[in-house]
């Protein structure tokens, strides 16, 4: 079967043969059928009905990467977004707030995107249960600030979380534990769809088991799947029948995006009496974030752009921080009502992202995936609104845990804000070696966290520890070569300087 992908390939680079393409095509989509039939008859009698579901909606994704060819935006098309279309966050905090801010809030549901493990910081499990400040996790830092929002209104927001089937069960356990705070939690999960060979474009799965040898023949789609899972859990109607409006969609393991309170209040009341039912908050780029999508204007929508779709002669352009100044932090907010209406019409476009991976015995496989904030084209009357660079604070490595641990920030009811006693708003960059990549490791090398309200940079290379009560101002390089290691001793002040070399400090 391995000739029709290339034969396909090939097909699809020439011109003039659309007859023989639809041919393959067809071909491709038979045995794709023929395949996922053989894995939904191998379901148990009570998980046929949501496999089914799931093979269904990786059938139609299938379908359409079989259509699409090469990147999916031209380039010429691509326009700065119209003024009005993406709002200063300052435009919508200065409209205040209305004396009824609670019936504004019992409007809302908070949604986290939960599908991911911590792999990547070297932890075992969902990422959501990885501490992250005085002992506390994402997940529990979550719950406090929307259990204050409830207790200090008088509301009753609830808290949904979309799993995948890496993380459902481990965060149904720790569940319980919040079975006394004031925050209704319901979870879902996102679809399970089949990896396929990069050869023979065929699932690798041979039943619908995910344990032992078949754990790497499936994943979770990308966050863009929350349309179609919300909609088939029941959860999307439930609340629509229990009078909620919109949901704020956010990776859970970005800090900085709490409940907030004006731009809720615009989306209920608009100046202009006409609602959006998508609001992307957007916000400026640096050095750091030019891989980041960007808000366009593309065929009078706004769309959101990301690098891969990007022809490769115009990604410098793509990156470029003067002409797409800002980026999107996938903090959304969304109309329940219209996510209903564009799921029953099948009417949610988004581009698929073709995510290729080398599984453990070195087979090459592509999982198709797509993103939540591509939809925004979908919904009506679309909204950018430029936010604060503090709401965009996720936590991706051990860099980032380093900063918020440290007195840079300050915790208050689960949000983190950046201490008073810094005198600049920006955060310092910070880039830690190989040695520090897992979290535990990381751990063992700080006997506490440095004091970092001066730093601006930060680089540690090597085999290095860091005494108490360190104090990092101004720009610090600490690198310890090959077989040499560092030991910052306690209570030292490094300011402005570079430590290299061999730097031992022995107890006699």
């Amino acid at each position: 079967m391995s000739s029709f992908a290339k034969d396909f390939s090939k097909a699809m680079s020439q011109a003039g043969t659309s007859q023989f393409q639809e041919a393959i095509r067809q071909e491709l989509e038979f045995s794709m059928k023929v395949e996922l039939d053989k894995i939904l008859s191998t379901a148990p009698q009570n998980e046929i009905e949501h496999t089914k579901k799931d093979l269904e909606g990786f059938k139609k994704l299938f379908h359409r990467f079989l259509q699409e060819k090469g990147p999916s935006v031209d380039w010429g098309k691509i326009q700065r977004p119209p003024e009005d279309s993406i709002q200063p966050y300052e435009k919508i905090k200065a409209r205040g707030l209305p004396d009824s801010i609670a019936s504004v809030l019992n409007k809302l549901v908070v949604v986290k995107l939960n599908g991911g493990l911590g792999t990547s910081m070297g932890c075992k499990g969902p990422k959501s249960l990885i501490g992250v400040r005085n002992e506390n996790t994402f997940l529990d830092l979550t719950v406090q600030q929307i259990e204050h929002l409830n207790k200090t209104y008088n509301t009753d927001v609830p808290l949904v979380l979309m799993n995948s089937f890496n993380t459902d069960e481990d965060t149904k356990k720790i569940l319980q534990k919040y079975s006394h705070s004031r925050v209704k939690i319901y979870t879902f999960n996102q679809s399970r769809y089949p990896r396929i060979n990069k050869e023979s474009l065929l699932p690798i799965a041979k039943d619908v088991s995910y344990s032992g040898e078949n754990t790497e023949a499936w994943y979770p789609p990308g966050h863009g799947d929350i349309y179609a899972s919300f909609y088939n859990s029941g959860l999307l109607d439930r609340f629509i029948n229990e009078g909620k409006e919109y949901m704020f969609v956010s990776n859970i393991d970005n800090l900085g995006a709490t409940v907030d309170l004006y731009i809720m209040n615009h989306l209920m009341n608009p100046p202009n009496g006409k609602r959006c039912e998508f609001v992307m908050e957007v916000t400026n780029k640096t050095r750091a974030d030019v891989k980041g999508g960007t808000l366009t204007q593309y065929e009078n929508k706004l769309r959101l752009v990301e690098i891969a779709q990007v022809p490769k002669p115009h990604v410098d352009e793509f990156k470029s921080v003067s002409k797409f100044k800002i980026f999107n932090t996938n903090n959304l907010w969304i109309s329940l009502t219209a996510i209903k209406r564009l799921q029953e019409q099948n009417a949610i476009d988004m581009e698929i992202i073709v995510n290729p991976k080398t599984l453990d015995g070195g087979l090459n496989v592509i999982q198709l995936e797509t993103a939540v904030g591509a939809a925004v084209k979908s919904f009506e009357n679309s909204l950018g609104i430029n936010v604060p660079r503090s709401r965009f604070l996720p936590v991706k490595t051990t860099s980032d845990l380093l900063l918020v641990m440290s007195n840079l920030y300050s915790l208050n009811a689960g949000s983190l804000t950046m201490s008073e006693k810094r005198e600049f708003p920006t955060v310092p960059l910070v880039k830690l070696g190989s040695s520090f990549t897992k979290v535990q490791d990381y751990l063992r090398r700080f006997e506490s966290i440095p004091d970092m309200l001066e730093l601006d940079h930060l680089t540690v290379s090597g085999d290095v520890t860091f005494g108490k009560n360190v104090a990092l101002k101004g720009t610090v390089i600490i690198i310890a070569n090959h077989g040499d290691r560092i030991d910052i001793p306690p209570g030292a002040v490094l300011e402005n300087k570079i430590v290299s070399g061999n730097l031992r400090i022995l107890d006699h």
